[in-house]
């Protein structure tokens, strides 16, 4: 017969990734907000993109508060990880121009809802 397992040992404690508690997880992601901001300039001039910093800063902010309700210091430290291994291949010029503008043009061309756009797309 296999053995059960016990409610004890699915909740052990689990170490943390990179930081001890919420605090140094929250100054790590200003961290890695700091160092996004302080690249947009770079990131305008070297990919060529049609946007100000403005644009760039508010894409910026949006990212970050998208995840600000996230309490778990773990997943902020993933998120943190994650962040600075996308500003590697920014600053490194590994990704392209389009994966800059992605961020902000999603690539999903709507489809054609009227009949003679339909007709012309080919679709029934």
């Amino acid at each position: 017969m296999g053995k059960m397992c016990s409610r004890a040992a699915a909740f052990r404690n689990v170490r943390p990734l990179m930081s001890k508690d919420y605090c140094e997880a929250r100054r790590r992601a200003i961290g890695l907000y700091r160092a996004f901001y302080r690249y947009i300039p770079y990131i305008i001039k070297y990919f060529d993109i049609a946007k100000n910093e403005e644009d760039c800063r508010w894409k910026l902010r949006e990212y970050f508060y998208r995840n600000a309700c996230i309490t778990d210091v773990r997943i902020i430290d993933l998120l943190v990880i994650k962040g600075y291994i996308e500003l590697k291949e920014v600053t490194n010029q590994w990704q392209q121009k389009s994966h800059m503008i992605r961020h902000w043009c999603p690539s999903i061309e709507p489809k054609p809802t009227d009949f003679l756009g339909k007709f012309i797309a080919g679709i029934d």
